[in-house]
């Protein structure tokens, strides 16, 4: 079969590989799926890089989730094994973690539904307990994590604003639903945050950004606000002020949400018939921006790595589009 390879540690583009390989053996537990769509994830880009929380031995293939296929014709959610990825013609995963795939969701959209979506549930309800008529501010809202966070704050109920950087983005974050998007490059976010809400700020904010994104948002965020650290995309590990918070009186919670996978699988599996709900009434659906053949996928995972891409970049190894 093929599969993408690294076999040093560096840029994607640089040191991803196609080569043919043998297919996986499952071992005890575990099944043999057949991977129809890849979703290239922001980790895909760590792993490369060496940089990833989870350090997989050389070589490895990345790709940490998607939607696959059992020997029965069955269509599945999977996060497959380390070091042995998704971004392969075949993939071996655990058979107690594998999640049925909702039929309003084609294999593309299938592949990008699990992790976004679920840090978005869990950071939104789990973490930060927003609650119907509250204000959401959701940073790089045109991106694959913060596309979920936007479709699930509006299904909650919430004023949701979104922040993006340039106006194609800009664009793509009110298609989405935004009641208001601020262009990061052109606007101040904290004072447009503040008149939008009559001085009051965010109550919650979603922040899978750090570094400036963060220090805007705790300089607009409400009384008993929350914020919700998902991630550092801009390369940056913000330093949190704690006195601010407490003369602010706002909490910043933290989300890693494949801890819940060993912590609390029932939760993770209710979350799923949670998801599955909302996407059978139309109320989410990943915004999956390209399709690209298995050959593209090294530069697919590079444009993820630089920040250049919108939504989901999802991989089809058979060339298919379902």
């Amino acid at each position: 079969m093929q599969a993408w390879r690294v076999h040093r540690n560096g840029e994607p583009s640089e040191v991803m590989e196609l080569e043919e390989t043998d297919r996986p053996t499952p071992g005890d537990g575990q099944v043999l799926l057949k991977v129809r769509a890849a979703d290239i994830n922001f980790p895909d880009a760590l792993l490369c890089r060496g940089q990833y929380q989870v350090r997989p031995p050389l070589p490895f293939t990345p790709g940490v989730e998607i939607c696959g296929e059992t020997e029965d014709g069955r269509r599945v959610l999977a996060t497959p094994s380390l070091p042995g990825g998704g971004l392969a013609e075949y993939v071996v995963a655990d058979e107690a973690s594998l999640l049925p795939v909702p039929d309003a969701l084609d294999d593309a959209e299938a592949a990008a539904l699990h992790i976004g979506y679920q840090t978005g549930w869990f950071g939104l309800h789990r973490r930060a307990r927003l609650q119907a008529g509250e204000t959401l501010l959701v940073h790089a809202a045109a991106g694959g994590v913060g596309s979920a966070a936007v479709q699930l704050g509006k299904a909650a109920g919430a004023t949701v604003i979104g922040v993006a950087g340039g106006p194609e983005k800009a664009a793509i974050a009110r298609d989405l639903g935004c009641d208001l998007v601020i262009d990061r490059r052109s606007e101040d976010i904290v004072a447009v945050v503040k008149e939008a809400t009559g001085g009051r700020g965010a109550d919650v904010v979603y922040d899978p950004v750090g570094g400036d994104a963060y220090a805007k948002s705790v300089k607009c965020i409400a009384f008993e606000g929350r914020v919700v650290v998902v991630g550092f995309a801009s390369g940056t590990i913000p330093a949190p002020g704690l006195n601010h918070a407490l003369v602010k009186n706002y909490s910043v919670v933290g989300l890693h949400w494949g801890l819940y996978n060993t912590k609390d699988p029932a939760a993770v599996r209710a979350c799923h018939d949670e998801l599955t709900k909302l996407a059978e009434q139309g109320a989410i659906k990943p915004l999956v921006s390209e399709r690209v053949p298995m050959a593209d996928a090294a530069r697919a995972v590079q444009r993820v790595a630089d920040g250049t891409s919108t939504g989901r970049i999802v991989v089809l190894p058979s060339g298919g589009t379902r």
